[in-house]
């Protein structure tokens, strides 16, 4: 029967057989490799909250502030037409997506561990470049290792899925 809500407990005869241990160390493992999935929707908040704010505009992108100020009834579609702003927004998701494929073969090699702490360490070192950032090429290495963090923790998030 699909769905299984209403049987006649036929099905579990090997559920005996399948041993497990819920550790605290587990769960914290796990909760930590959760929050990478988490990570690119905070990320879309930001980034497209940043893209708007007149100060970033100003500082790293100022054809499209000058465009944003000269054109008030042009839509937001054009006003933000620029293949540097779109390299900015999207080098985050595309490393994500690239670094997954290298973070399971981190993560069969090396466990979840390994891949927590490549991905860990990638963030936070993208993170700092980021916040450090003068000129629009750091922008986009900082976004890059922190997509490639994200991609590792959400490698490791799915790999804590398969194992529950």
């Amino acid at each position: 029967m699909a769905g299984g809500g209403f049987t006649d407990g036929g099905n579990l005869k090997r559920a005996h057989l399948y041993e497990y241990n819920i550790t605290s160390y587990f769960i914290f493992a796990c909760l930590v490799a959760a929050m990478g999935g988490s990570l690119f929707g905070y990320d879309i908040g930001v980034s497209g909250g940043v893209t708007s704010m007149d100060d970033f505009l100003k500082e790293f992108f100022p054809k499209i502030y000058r465009r944003k100020q000269e054109s008030l009834t042009e839509t937001d579609y054009c006003k933000y037409d620029n293949q540097l702003l779109t390299l900015f927004t999207s080098s985050l998701y595309f490393a994500g997506f690239i670094s997954t494929f290298g973070a399971s073969y981190v993560t069969r090699i090396y466990g979840r561990k390994g891949s927590i702490l490549v991905g860990g360490i990638s963030f936070f070192f993208g993170g700092v470049i980021n916040a450090a950032s003068v000129n629009i090429l750091m922008l986009i290495i900082g976004r890059i290792l922190l997509g490639a963090g994200i991609g590792f923790g959400n490698q490791v998030r799915n790999h804590c899925s398969l194992l529950t």
